[in-house]
């Protein structure tokens, strides 16, 4: 069976004039996102104080002055001395210079220094769903990109598609793509920042189905790949049957209404005498027989087909 498949592909190879279709080839796609911001999608993002957190603050050589404080609902802390202190959306070291400026502002001290540490982060977690191994919501202490928080969730799952959907809290209504590859050579790519608060969505693999007169009838996982093409699934089916009625194909495609029949022109495809033709998320592609019954075969005989169709993954 190895062997055939092998000799499919060098047939088909030929029929595309020397070109290797993409699905033969491991497609490694490196990040790419349309984040509509001017900043570096690389640039770490400093965890910031929200409220919940709980904070060390250590006055240098003033003890009746450090303590653990809460920032409260409304980002603010209450300072032994010097009132209340708004410290939401700083860092721990933006916070310890503006306490340093109220302690010198209100007189209690001359030259402060102050030291901030954040003992917990209340809503520093971030959610990651889909096709991961442990989706959930994991604890953010500290600077890290996207690979590092999907191997946090136990990596990608066998039906995992190419597109991974980032959610930041702060801008909900603007979500960014990332395209990730499946090869470790590939994964130094992989380095957009996640920030606290934020969302992580991998997709499921789209599907599309090869039926009729092929060697390996079926469905096939578009893992890792947005779109197959007509001979990408034709080989990938093992290629048509000698009955094949190669003039007869057909292309189910459900639209928004309805499922529609699009003729294939399967024979000129296979003779490099027709442009390829891309097939999307739940596509049919029907290789009739040649006998006349089944050139004529319609929607209504083909879908009850599929719902035993053997699940394959995309190489």
């Amino acid at each position: 069976m190895r062997a055939l498949h092998t000799s499919l592909w060098a047939i088909l190879l030929v029929a595309t004039s020397g070109a290797l279709p993409a699905a033969a080839q491991e497609r490694v796609l490196p990040v790419n996102s349309n984040l509509p911001t001017t900043e570096s999608p690389t640039a770490a993002h400093a965890l910031q104080i929200s409220g919940g957190d709980l904070l060390e603050v250590n006055v240098f050589d003033t003890p009746e002055l450090s303590g653990k404080l809460r920032v409260d609902e409304r980002g603010n802390i209450a300072l032994p001395v010097g009132g209340v202190l708004p410290v939401a959306g700083l860092t721990t070291q933006e916070a310890a210079r503006r306490i340093e400026a109220r302690l010198r502002e209100t007189e209690v001290l001359n030259e402060p220094h102050v030291a901030v540490t954040a003992l917990e982060y209340a809503t520093q977690g971030v959610t990651i769903a889909g096709e991961v191994k442990n989706p959930g919501v994991f604890p953010l202490l500290g600077a890290h990109n996207l690979l590092d928080m999907i191997s946090a969730a136990g990596g990608l799952t066998a039906e995992a598609g190419a597109t991974v959907t980032v959610t930041h809290r702060a801008d909900p209504e603007h979500p960014f793509a990332a395209k990730v590859g499946s090869r470790s050579d590939a994964t130094s790519g992989v380095n957009l920042d996640i920030r606290p608060g934020d969302t992580i969505v991998v997709s499921h693999a789209g599907i599309i189905y090869v039926v009729g007169a092929v060697g390996k009838p079926g469905a096939f996982l578009m893992q890792h790949n947005d779109r197959l093409s007509v001979i990408e699934a034709i080989a990938l089916a093992q290629g048509t049957s000698r009955s094949a009625a190669l003039n007869s194909a057909k292309l189910i495609r459900k639209s928004e209404s309805a499922r529609q029949e699009l003729p294939v022109s399967l024979k000129k495809i296979l003779a490099n005498k027709a442009p390829d033709e891309a097939l999307f998320d739940g596509d049919i592609l029907f290789v009739p027989s040649s006998g006349a019954k089944n050139t004529l075969i319609g929607i209504e005989q083909i879908l009850p087909a599929l719902a035993g169709a053997a699940i394959y993954r995309v190489p």
